[in-house]
């Protein structure tokens, strides 16, 4: 029984934990980074973290967990999650998803 890609399988969405933001991202710059509108109204340079990098494809107009740094947290966050299609219609349902 697998639970990957076209699974009918039903799958817990990842709800954002303390200090983690809904985003959607807005441009990819490379090396990593990506311009993200965060549900708070900033924009922000985000980066992907070396184990997400090989692991996860983002494009453009997908909705990401973001984390923002403690020093910069206004200008800079890590991207936490990754959220499919149908994961961010869900959120955005419950009210967790304002962008």
């Amino acid at each position: 029984m697998s639970r990957g890609y076209g699974s009918t399988e039903p799958r817990r969405v990842r709800t954002p934990r303390k200090g983690e933001i809904p985003a959607m991202v807005e441009q990819i710059l490379g090396h990593g980074k990506l311009k993200v509108r965060s549900s708070d109204g900033k924009i922000r340079l985000a980066r992907i973290p070396g184990k997400m990098k090989k692991r996860i494809w983002i494009r453009e107009g997908d909705v990401v967990l973001i984390k923002p740094w403690e020093f910069q947290s206004d200008e800079k966050a890590d991207v936490v999650w990754r959220y499919t299609r149908t994961e961010a219609n869900w959120l955005e349902k419950r009210g967790y998803l304002t962008l």
